[in-house]
Formats: C-alpha cells, sequence, structure tokens
C-alpha cells in the first residue's frame, strides 16, 4: 500500500507546479481558443501519456541516464519546437488547419496530430524530466513495494495535470468568445498563433 502521508504532501506540491503556467498550460489555453476545449483534450491525451512516460522512467532510474546525454534531447527539443513555432506562424497568418476561418466553426486539425503535439511537448521538456527525477524519488517509500505507490503517484498526476489543462483550455475558450463578439477573427488567429510560436521556442531553446 501507498504512504498515505507521502501522498498527502504528494498532491498539493504537484498540483501547485502543474497549475504554474508552463509549456503544456500555455498549449492548452492556445487551442481552447483556436479549436475549442473538446477538441483540446486530444492534446491532453497525448500530453498526459507523456508526462506518464517521464514519471515512469523517472522512477526506474531511465531519465537520469537520459539527461547525462543532453545530444538526445537535442533532435527531440528543436523538432517538436519548430513544428509549433511553424503551426503558430500559419495561424498568425491565418492560414493552415489551425487557423480560424470566417463562417468556420472550428479548424479542421486531426485528432492524431493533436495527440502528437501534446506528447512531443511532454516527453522533450528537458526541465520536465529534471523535475520528475527531483521529485518523485523522495515520494517513495524503499520500504514498501514500488508499484503501487508509483500507481498512486501517478493518478495524482493525471488528475492535476488534467484538471489544470482544462482550466487553461476553458480560460482560453473565453478568450475566443469575447473576441469574436467583434469577429476579430485575425486577431484571434494573431494571438493564438503568437502563444503557440513561443510555446515552440520555449520548447526549443529551453
Amino acid at each position: 500500500m501507498p504512504d498515505i502521508a507521502l501522498l498527502a504532501v504528494f498532491l498539493p506540491t504537484f498540483f501547485f507546479v502543474s497549475i504554474t503556467p508552463g509549456m503544456c498550460m500555455t498549449l492548452a489555453m492556445t487551442l481552447g481558443m483556436s479549436i475549442g476545449v473538446r477538441r483540446t483534450m486530444w492534446m491532453m491525451l497525448g500530453e498526459l501519456v507523456g508526462v506518464a512516460l517521464v514519471a515512469v522512467a523517472a522512477v526506474m532510474g531511465v531519465a537520469s541516464i537520459m539527461l547525462n546525454y543532453p545530444e538526445v534531447f537535442a533532435v527531440l527539443k528543436w523538432v517538436g519546437g519548430l513544428y509549433l513555432a511553424y503551426i503558430g506562424v500559419n495561424m498568425w497568418r491565418s492560414k493552415g488547419k489551425m487557423a480560424l476561418v470566417e463562417g468556420q466553426t472550428a479548424p479542421s486539425v486531426g485528432s492524431v496530430e493533436l495527440m502528437t503535439q501534446g506528447f512531443m511537448t511532454a516527453i522533450a521538456n528537458p526541465k520536465g524530466w529534471a523535475f520528475m527525477v527531483s521529485l518523485l524519488p523522495p515520494f517513495i517509500n524503499v520500504e514498501r513495494e514500488v508499484a503501487p505507490q508509483l500507481l498512486a503517484l501517478l493518478g495524482i498526476i493525471m488528475f492535476t495535470e488534467f484538471t489544470s489543462m482544462m482550466a487553461y483550455a476553458t480560460g482560453g475558450k473565453s478568450l475566443r468568445v469575447f473576441l469574436s463578439r467583434g469577429d476579430n477573427i485575425k486577431w484571434m488567429n494573431r494571438i493564438a498563433g503568437s502563444l503557440m510560436i513561443a510555446v515552440g521556442f520555449w520548447l526549443a531553446l529551453g
């Protein structure tokens, strides 16, 4: 059984970290503004899978090995970052699948593409790996079975990450509703595109 006392400390600790603005939260807000909360949940699914993978790797010690070889992240960071920035530029110019068009309720971006964005953003972030390596091990009681404790921690991580992303995506949707009242589709695309470009550079240069 997991250590209840440790879980009670981990829950508020991770929630505070999760709700803090970051790449994934900014991406959730951006997509909430451009494609709506329901479609953004596909990105959230990919992000949650990526975060779970990083968390498991951190507990197993794989992350510490990967962090000693930063070149492993270089390709992931730059490919993922440039891809997001490319999407952002197209959105800023009101072009591409992610951009809003007059008379169109929502962009026709695919679910797989959205999941890939979330997954890449989660696993290509060295700071995320470093955070998991430093945060998770202290909450694992070595005198107990690791698997149940890891499952409990993953449950908390998934719940807090999803809750935080939903909050940001809902905020993005609210911004979209506010801007659409004046039919400012161009400005909506530019704001969403600028945020997407920022996430791309954040990922590539982080």
